[in-house]
């Protein structure tokens, strides 16, 4: 067996030249300036194809025997695809208090609804999206007719996606008395905690169907006719990943795809000023989102021959799909109380590392983070605990490493290593509101009320110092303000369940 080259990208010649064809055919931009990222991620498809280099992978990819399947296994493997139920509370407000209800009673006659969520990963977003549909609309809903539809570049995580089986990962911002009212139950599966898996229930898994596409499909004209008159589309944290020009008209393509009274929804981090030639944007509370203006769109117009289509040539053929499914006033809180006594400082790192993706010295934390996040969000819970545990050898003193490892080592069930990740990160940073937070869920689910009420009350506390539309560090999305009443909702839970 022929093993890949343990040098960096740059000491492989032919990596610029794979990393331009990756980047056109997928239209990840991200990846411009992430070559050791990159350079990971493709050499495990090297190992997967007893490869040594770029240049073999890259002829391996071209030829017509291999090329089609390949691509399939590359895109997924590039793809980081972060993703968990009800991700970033404040659009979800949104959608329950606006969006949705608004829809609801325009479609009052027709009663039906269409939505999109492009680039869903391993369809967290539409579910939660149907979750919330089920939830408005009660008995009445099986008078309407809902079709929502996740798409994805990549194969691996449609089938996910169509499993509808999770860890407990993708439910972490879930309390757990949702637990059972969304999902069943189930055992443990490979790289799933030992606590076990959760399924879908079947009433929110038949509202979703699931179909391969590419967003660069919008550019090049070649996106499904049947992909128009949606309702809402949700395309969020997806355009990270593309260069400006490839975004600005991804965004107007979407437009396009909306009914004139319909919905965009985008990442919190995403919006552009250049959206405006074509979308209106509208401020809701926490967040923005686009619809058609008053005044009739301009005709979209053919990409430009010597900048679209030049940066994205139309990809080889695809390997056919599999057959998409069938359609289907917050209380005043006491005083906190004191912190606990912080645990003995982090060991220090060992002398002179070799700065990797695995041991990555401080300028590569956000890499590593990345990595982490990605690895965690496909169900490659202990592989992502293994990398923190190398990162955290070369990077000891980085507060979200160690919030990471409790989070991840909770989701592997070793609740003591997690609750010390927990206290080591608010150790090197006490103010780490996400930190304290995680913190109360835990000593909550262990029934240790006392310690849990002190960790919300400083989760509360350092929440408050922050404005209430202050996006909190590692909380996805999660406001200052939404913090503080989701520690109420656990506070109340916990005195309800001791009463």
């Amino acid at each position: 067996m022929i093993r890949p080259a343990k040098a960096g990208p740059e000491r492989d010649p032919t990596f610029a030249a794979l990393k331009a064809k990756v980047i056109a055919r997928t239209g990840h931009h991200y990846y411009a300036d992430k070559d050791d990222l990159l350079f990971d991620r493709l050499r495990k498809r090297f190992k997967a194809c007893r490869l040594a280099d770029s240049a073999a992978y890259l002829a391996h990819l071209d030829a017509e025997a291999t090329g089609p399947a390949e691509w399939a296994a590359l895109e997924a493997e590039i793809t980081i695809g972060e993703t968990f139920f009800f991700r970033y509370a404040e659009q979800f407000a949104a959608l329950r208090g606006t969006i949705l209800p608004g829809l609801i009673a325009a479609r009052a006659e027709t009663k039906s609804l269409r939505i999109w969520s492009a680039g869903c990963s391993t369809g967290a977003e539409p579910y939660s999206i149907a979750i919330l549909l089920h939830e408005l609309l009660g008995d009445d809903l099986p008078r309407w007719r809902i079709a929502i539809t996740g798409t994805d570049i990549s194969h691996e995580a449609l089938g996910t996606a169509r499993a509808a089986v999770f860890g407990r990962w993708a439910l972490r911002t879930l309390p757990p008395e949702e637990h059972a009212r969304y999902f069943v139950l189930g055992p443990s599966l490979p790289g799933i905690a030992r606590e076990g898996s959760f399924t879908l229930r079947p009433e929110f898994r038949r509202m979703v169907r699931f179909e391969h596409q590419n967003l660069m499909s919008l550019l090049d004209g070649t996106a499904p006719s049947h992909f128009a008159g949606f309702d809402l589309i949700l395309c969020r944290n997806v355009l990270i990943y593309f260069q400006a020009d490839a975004v600005v008209g991804i965004v107007r393509g979407l437009g396009h795809r909306l009914v004139p009274d319909g919905w965009l929804l985008i990442g919190h981090a995403e919006p552009n000023p250049a959206f405006a030639a074509t979308l209106q944007p509208v401020n809701l509370p926490g967040t923005v989102a686009y619809r058609l203006p008053t005044t009739a769109l301009p005709v979209e117009p053919p990409p430009p021959p010597e900048t679209v289509a030049a940066a994205f040539p139309r990809p080889v053929p695809e390997p056919p799909a599999p057959e998409a499914d069938p359609p289907p006033a917050f209380a005043p809180m006491p005083a906190p109380i004191a912190d606990p006594p912080p645990p003995p400082p982090p060991p220090p790192p060992p002398p002179s590392p070799s700065p990797s993706i695995d041991g990555a010295g401080p300028e590569d934390v956000e890499v590593v983070l990345d990595a982490i996040r990605g690895l965690a969000d496909s169900g490659q819970i202990a592989e992502g605990w293994r990398r923190v545990q190398a990162a955290l050898l070369t990077t000891p003193t980085d507060a979200r490493l160690h919030y990471y490892d409790g989070l991840l080592a909770y989701d592997l069930g070793r609740e003591a290593e997690a609750e010390r990740a927990l206290r080591g990160a608010l150790y090197l940073d006490r103010t780490f509101v996400m930190a304290h937070y995680q913190l109360g869920l835990l000593l909550g689910a262990q029934g240790r009320e006392a310690e849990a009420r002190r960790a919300f009350d400083n989760a509360v506390r350092f929440g408050r110092d922050q404005p209430p539309d202050t996006l909190l560090r590692e909380g996805d999305g999660l406001s200052a303000g939404r913090l503080v009443e989701s520690v109420e909702d656990a506070r109340l839970r916990m005195r309800t369940s001791v009463s």
